[in-house]
């Protein structure tokens, strides 16, 4: 079951460009459809924790799948499966990397990944959408957060407890109220 945990996050860690937010796809794929380590809803109860704990947002998601099957151990396997590839790559681009810089291909290259690294972004966005049981009724609330966080430059962490405090006085005025 490591290695099973480190070559997963090694193959998700070297295909993974732009993030952590791109790499979505490919963990849900990996870690809820082929593998079924975590079910769907948990899946999202995860990328809401591991994005509001400090720390690079892969690795912190490695962390949370290697724990979860396999303890302690997982998530170190888990977690230097997701690193190493980010080693690597660094790696290499500072041997490598300034002799290409002005490259007019290697510019192409990366004019290339960027419209495609766009979409692994959106598309887990999608379906977390879908998932998440967003309704004609609660709507405005991604669009309140997408506003704020994205044309108002308020910090993600005020939304997140904003909206973490607006769940729970919702809840108690439900239960008060019956």
């Amino acid at each position: 079951m490591l290695l099973k945990l480190f070559f997963t996050f090694i193959k998700i860690g070297t295909f993974t460009f732009g993030g952590g937010y791109a790499m979505l796809t490919l963990v849900k794929r990996a870690v809820v459809e082929k593998n079924k380590w975590i079910e769907e809803k948990e899946f999202l109860d995860m990328i809401a924790l591991v994005q509001s704990l400090p720390g690079v947002f892969a690795v912190n998601t490695a962390l949370y799948v290697g724990r979860k099957t396999s303890g302690i151990k997982g998530s170190i396997a888990a977690m230097f499966g997701a690193i190493i590839p980010s080693v690597i790559i660094i790696l290499l681009l500072a041997i490598f990397g300034s002799a290409y810089r002005d490259n007019e291909i290697v510019e192409k290259v990366f004019k290339g990944i960027r419209p495609c690294v766009v979409a692994l972004i959106l598309a887990p966005a999608v379906t977390m959408i879908r998932s998440a049981g967003i309704s004609w009724k609660n709507i405005w609330l991604p669009i309140v957060a997408i506003a704020l966080v994205g044309f108002l430059n308020v910090s993600p962490v005020y939304v997140i407890v904003g909206a973490a405090v607006a769940g729970v006085a919702v809840s108690l005025l439900k239960r008060d109220v019956k």
